[in-house]
Formats: C-alpha cells, sequence, structure tokens
C-alpha cells in the first residue's frame, strides 16, 4: 500500500497529463494522508479492510494499534494480530487482570465483613461508650447498606452514644493525595482514592424533583451530611435539559455549604447527580453523623478515627459476594471499587477467618498489592514477561501490557472454573454498560472497555455466527484514540462473521 501510493505521487508523467496542478494536489491529498497513516506499520495488509479505513478516517496510525484476535484455545492459531507484543496503556481493560486474579485467588463467593463494636453497656437506651466501626476493604458499603449497619445499633437498644463513634481504617494505607491529581477533576466520582471504610464512594447524591404545581424543584443530598448546608429547592427555568448541570450553576467549593445560582429546566424530569465530595478526608465524619442524626440518634462525642478493640465484634455486616462486586467493577468500569478490590490482595492475612481477623487485620498498601499480582502472574501465566501494574484500576499513565498477555490471561480464565461469574461481569454489546452504545452487531461479544485521554481499548469473548468462541483485544494510544471506537465496532462485526479466510 505504501510502495504504490509513493509511486503515484512521484510519477512525473501524472502530474504531465493533469491541467490543473493545484486541483490534483488537492486530489491526491487524501490519499497521500491515507499513505502516511498506514505508511511504515508491518502487517497492515493483514487488517480487515473496513478496520483499516475507519482508522484512515480517524487519522491513527497502525504504528500506535494493538490488535489480537485468537481462539479461546490457547493452541490455535491467530487470526490477526498486529504489533501484538507491545507495551500499552490498556486503560480500564486492566481491570481483567485484577478481577480474574481475585477470582482464582479468593473464590467468586468471597466477602468482605465490616465488624461493629458496642463498646460499653446499654442502660436506658445510651450507649456508655463508643461505637466502633472497623473497615476491612468493603466496596460496596453504600448508603443503603450503611443505614441497615446503623439501624442494627438502634436494634441492640442504643438511641444515644454517649462515647464517640470511632472508625477503624488501618486496614488500607493510601498515601495522601489530591483527588485533582490524575486529570483535574476533583469532582468526578472516578477520581474517589480508595478507603479501608469506604462510604458510598465518597459522593454525594443529589436528586432534583419539580414540584408538578410549583414553580421549583425539590433538591434531596445523600447521604444528610452533618453541617453541611445545601438548598432545600431550587427555580425552574425554561432552560434545554440536555445541560441542566450548568444551568444549575452549582458551587461544591465550601465543604460546608453547596450553592446554586442558576434554576432548573422546566423541560426536565426526575435527575440524580452524583459528585465527588470536595473534602475527602471529612467525607466519613459528616455521613455517619448525619445518618446517625436522620434516623433520630444522638451523639454526644465526636466520629473520629481510632483503633477496634481486640474483643470479638458485637456483629458484623457482610459484603455482597465478590462476583457481585466485579460486575459492577467490569460493568461499569467504577474505578475506586476496583482499586479497594485490588488493595484486598494485598492484605497480609486476607485467607485468614473471622473472626480472629476483626481488630487483627493486617495492612494493605499499593506495593503489597501489586506484589500478590505479580506473583500470581509468574506462577500462572509467565514466570518472567510480567505486566507493569500501578493501581489494579486502570486510571493510570504508568500501566503497560501486551495484547498477547491480555490475550493469555483471558485464555486461562476460559479454561477455569471461574470463566462464567468473570464473563457474566462484563458489558455485552449493545445492551449493557459501557458498551450499551456500541454500534457493532448486538450481543457478538463480552468485552470490557477502556477509556482515558489518549486511550482507547477492548478485550474479552466475541461470539462468531459460526458458533466459535475468540478473544479479542485492541489498543489505541493516541491523541486521537477517542475516534477509534468505529474502527473498533467494525473490528468487532469482523471478527464475529467468521468468514472462512477473512
Amino acid at each position: 500500500m505504501a510502495r504504490s501510493c509513493d509511486a503515484a505521487a512521484d510519477n512525473p508523467g501524472m502530474r504531465f497529463h493533469m491541467p490543473d496542478p493545484s486541483r490534483f494536489k488537492r486530489l491526491l491529498a487524501p490519499v497521500l494522508a491515507s499513505c502516511a497513516i498506514l505508511a511504515g506499520s508491518v502487517g497492515a495488509q493483514t487488517l480487515p479492510p473496513e478496520v483499516q479505513t475507519a482508522l484512515v478516517r480517524a487519522k491513527i496510525p497502525l504504528d500506535v494499534v494493538s490488535l489480537l484476535v485468537t481462539s479461546v484455545d490457547s493452541k490455535a492459531p491467530a487470526r490477526l494480530s498486529h504489533r501484538a507484543d507491545a507495551p500499552m496503556n490498556p486503560a480500564s481493560v486492566m481491570k481483567l487482570l485484577t478481577t480474574y486474579a481475585a477470582l482464582d485467588l479468593l473464590g467468586p463467593a468471597y466477602v468482605w465483613r465490616t465488624p461493629v463494636w458496642l463498646d460499653g453497656p446499654v442502660v436506658d437506651g445510651t450507649l456508655q461508650g463508643n461505637l466502633v466501626i472497623q473497615g476491612q476493604g468493603d466496596p460496596k458499603l453504600v448508603l443503603e447498606r450503611l443505614w441497615l449497619l446503623l439501624r442494627r445499633v438502634q436494634s441492640l437498644g442504643v438511641q444515644r452514644i454517649a462515647g464517640h463513634i470511632v472508625l477503624d481504617r488501618h486496614a488500607f494505607e493510601v498515601p495522601n493525595g489530591d483527588p485533582a491529581d490524575f486529570d483535574g477533576e476533583p469532582l468526578r466520582p472516578y477520581n474517589a482514592r480508595p478507603d479501608a471504610l469506604l462510604l458510598n464512594y465518597k459522593a454525594l447524591v443529589l436528586t432534583f424533583t419539580p414540584d408538578p404545581v410549583g414553580s421549583s424543584a425539590r433538591v434531596q443530598l445523600d447521604p444528610p451530611m452533618d453541617g453541611v448546608q445545601r438548598p432545600a429547592q431550587v427555580p425552574m427555568s425554561n432552560a434545554d435539559c440536555s445541560d441542566y448541570r450548568a444551568s444549575l450553576k452549582a458551587d461544591f467549593s465550601n465543604p460546608k455549604m453547596i450553592t446554586m445560582a442558576g434554576s432548573y429546566p422546566s423541560t426536565c424530569s426526575e435527575k440524580v447527580w452524583s459528585v465527588a465530595y470536595i473534602d475527602p478526608t471529612n467525607y466519613n465524619a459528616r455521613a455517619i453523623a448525619g445518618l446517625w442524626q436522620s434516623m433520630g440518634g444522638q451523639l454526644t462525642g465526636k466520629v473520629l478515627d481510632g483503633a477496634a478493640p481486640l474483643t470479638p465484634p458485637t456483629f458484623e455486616v457482610a459484603s455482597p459476594t465478590l462476583a457481585e462486586v466485579i460486575r459492577e467493577i467490569n460493568k461499569f468500569s467504577n474505578n475506586v471499587m476496583a482499586q479497594q478490590l485490588f488493595l484486598t490482595l494485598g492484605l497480609p492475612d486476607m485467607g485468614t477467618a473471622l473472626p480472629s481477623r476483626a481488630a487483627l487485620i493486617g495492612t494493605a498498601t499499593s506495593e503489597s498489592a501489586r506484589k500478590t499480582l505479580r506473583q500470581w502472574w509468574q506462577r500462572r501465566i509467565h514466570p518472567q514477561e510480567v505486566p507493569i501494574i500501578d493501581n489494579g484500576s486502570g486510571l493510570s499513565r504508568q500501566t503497560r501490557i501486551s495484547a498477547q498477555q491480555l490475550a493469555q490471561l483471558l485464555q486461562l480464565a476460559w479454561a477455569s472454573a471461574v470463566m462464567p461469574e468473570l464473563l457474566a461481569s462484563l458489558p455485552v454489546v449493545g445492551l449493557d454498560g459501557t458498551l450499551k452504545r456500541s454500534k457493532a452487531g448486538m450481543a457478538s461479544a463480552h468485552l470490557k472497555t477502556g477509556s482515558l485521554r489518549d486511550v482507547t481499548a477492548l478485550a474479552g469473548v466475541v461470539h462468531a455466527s459460526s458458533g466459535r468462541r475468540f478473544v479479542l483485544v485492541a489498543m489505541v494510544n493516541h491523541a486521537n484514540s477517542g475516534a477509534a471506537r468505529p474502527a473498533l465496532d467494525a473490528l468487532i462485526d469482523w471478527v464475529a462473521r467468521d468468514e472462512p479466510g477473512k
């Protein structure tokens, strides 16, 4: 392709017969652009024409693309391979490594425990001591489950806490950092940092409900945050509903006050807006105190960090199973849940049974989690060729893995006992999760997506019309990677057709 294009551009005879050289240059420009994109890429001719055309249209050179299509059976030859050994940034596709390794190491029925102590006697509805909650990494301790935990405390006769609510968060060692460090977007929920006691993803959930007989919309804040003021309602206007957030002119910069200087479009129905809290260090204290008070509970002391007693807990709350948790991680690419799971793998005593594990749980660090995954990879996939692992979620500029390595991971998973759980956790093309809007053939594949600035990726299993199953891995690392979606959709369709000789 590259040689023929160069020959056309340099052929003086072609220029001699063109009456208008400037017009000739304009006509030839798209051809030369296509040649420049395709040139210098070994094996470019192996790509399906529709994929090549889409990449040219997106102005993405083939030397920034890595593709591999092979059977789920590791013994079969690859159907398509292009730069499959090149280390690439996979973005959230890296969650495949974290979630499959967790299934393999912990089992799909694994649950996180959150022990609770009533550290003192209960006298006439008053706990004469502290309420202690120990976080052990539960990724799914959301508002309704926190409410159930506090409701359980009340069922034990506690209406007033004479001491403090003590939060033991030592299970995870997470360095201090600014949520804006990664991409300058501190209010994006995906930038929330992991926490041994992660409550509601450290997010504020604002619900706007229009009053059908009035001229305002009611505003509900969940969880109810102690000491945080916010408007109970906002006026309505004729603004466009497609940009209702901009219309509200909300300001979340003050941790003690949410303001809204704008209005809510009357053409909108009820909307839910999730925002990361601007002061994540104090999120837990405000959320627990606010929820406890909203339930009619009283607190004499404060909500503060501390250590759990060495005695057995009064009760404990169990999370959903790992199989359920990874479904949310992979279907919706939940970064903070993935990092919770990643750090769980770094706990030195993660396999120890409760109740002895309560209070005595060790501390996980990012390095201990990376060590666990590296050792797992060396034991299960390859002793030397190990990916560069950062935080387990793919929200990273340092992570690197090749298409060949991802394919090996997926082939191993396909042959494992936990294949159904992993496959069920992946988005289905055109139906759900991050692939709901895909233009590829509906339900033709289970694929994990990845997307960062300058990164677009896909990896998973394609179900071909022939009845065969293929592992597909595609990664693009380029400034125009966001325009690669049509090319990846075309690749999915090409694999799904499974036409002989193509």
